[in-house]
């Protein structure tokens, strides 16, 4: 009669502890579901110095907006140095180096045109496909390779964008200057298909067989390429698509089948110098955009198969810092860490100081990690806690003196925060990691 009774225990216990001890991987750009959230815990105790006071290891990665990503206990990143891009496998616990691979890449991509001082290096995330353990990077200058994450980096398949694609220079944008990044927008796995937004000019998201980097189908809109950080994944009644931010424009295209590729939504949307840099923000049917210069807005959109309808668009941007939807509010850090209605885009509130920021994280105990200017680390309530202003838990500053584009990661209890000159450092939130 025991029997039964322990094993129901010991289940009890176990589903206990899975629940308390979450833990997860960051494979993608922004994340696990790509939306700047995770399950995992920020690990913060009232009295305790957050983060610890130094780093459980920091490198220099080479430089480049890229953002780290952590599969499998491993941390994969791409950075420029010594005329080479370099793909970086990283131990999570100790940072030693797993494996690297290199090749020959100019610092700028070959249509470069402004901010040269500020956009050096590589930008676009590293993608990786936990179901083949395909690792897929894109070097400033066009160059998209595979690796076999599992055989110390081999090469897989790769392809040059411009040279298969005669991509042209980005167009001047009203009266700004000209400006021109090179790549900059991470790859996207789905399924058996690697979506990347070429800029071709005669189609702007292009589908390649992940296996073989074979196309399979091509977008009907041909915009050139924006500078936003990835493309996201969307269902539109039903129907899965991908969402992504061009030059022009928001763009929804359908992934599925012999109509992948075609045109669901789209909505105008330019912003001077190009910099369209935010992610757009997907929370069921509905996207939110922002950019700052001369559209200084944040705009949420209904997206159905029949087309995009403005819902709201209020004068509170983000330049930089892709915004996170989460309980009915929307968060980012654009010189202040700001709380916005959803349903309505009232801003709740807004506090604190932390520049031209880089990337916002909300964790599974419903708080905000915020990485912004000149390596200031905060960690912020949510409106989960009933904070009715920013409130301030813990920070740490001068973890950087460079800009921070790249986006802070959180995977297996440890922080990964890195600057566009390369260094990257490992905080360990979770004692018992």
């Amino acid at each position: 009669m025991r029997q039964p009774t322990v094993i129901l225990l010991v289940l009890f216990l176990g589903s206990l502890l899975g629940s308390t001890t979450q833990s997860a991987d960051w494979p993608h750009w922004r994340g696990p579901a790509r939306n700047g959230t995770t399950s995992e815990l920020s690990h913060w105790k009232p009295g305790q110095s957050w983060p610890p006071a130094k780093p459980a290891w920091s490198a220099n990665v080479g430089e480049g907006g890229s953002s780290p990503i952590i599969a499998g206990g491993r941390v994969f990143t791409l950075g420029w140095r010594d005329e080479k891009e370099h793909v970086l496998c990283l131990d999570a616990a100790s940072g030693k180096e797993v494996w690297r691979a290199s090749y020959a890449a100019p610092r700028y991509g070959r249509h470069a045109a402004g901010d040269e001082g500020l956009y050096s290096g590589c930008s676009a995330t590293p993608e990786f496909d936990p179901a083949s353990e395909l690792l897929f990077t894109l070097g400033v200058d066009g160059e998209l390779r595979c690796w076999d994450a599992r055989a110390s980096g081999k090469e897989v398949w790769r392809r040059n964008l411009y040279e298969a694609y005669g991509v042209k220079q980005r167009r001047r944008i009203g009266r700004s200057g000209l400006r021109d990044y090179g790549y900059t927008t991470a790859p996207l796995a789905l399924g058996d298909v690697l979506v990347v937004e070429v800029g071709a000019p005669a189609g702007s998201l292009v589908g390649f067989d992940k296996r073989t980097g074979k196309q399979v189908w091509m977008s009907q809109v041909k915009d050139p390429p924006g500078h936003s950080g990835g493309p996201t994944p969307m269902t539109v009644d039903g129907v899965p698509c991908v969402v992504v931010l061009t030059l022009h424009r928001l763009l929804v295209v359908r992934t599925d089948g012999e109509q992948a590729g075609q045109t669901v939504a789209e909505y105008p949307w330019e912003t001077e110098f190009a910099n369209s840099i935010a992610t757009p923000a997907v929370q069921g049917n509905n996207v939110v955009i922002t950019s700052s210069y001369n559209h200084d807005a944040m705009c949420k959109l209904e997206i159905t198969l029949q087309g995009a309808r403005k819902v709201w668009e209020v004068p509170h941007p983000s330049g930089v810092c892709s915004p996170v939807v989460h309980g009915g509010r929307i968060y980012w850090a654009w010189k202040k860490l700001h709380c916005l209605d959803f349903a309505t885009g009232k801003l709740l509130w807004a506090g604190g100081s932390f520049g031209d920021a880089g990337s916002c994280i909300l964790t599974g105990d419903e708080r905000l990690i915020i990485w912004g200017k000149q390596g200031k680390l905060v960690l912020a309530e949510t409106a989960a806690s009933g904070a009715t202003k920013y409130v301030e838990l813990a920070f740490r500053e001068g973890l950087s003196d460079s800009d921070v584009w790249p986006h802070a990661a959180l995977a297996e209890g440890r922080l990964y925060c890195r600057d566009r000159h390369g260094r990257l450092h490992c905080f360990v939130l979770n004692t018992g990691s």
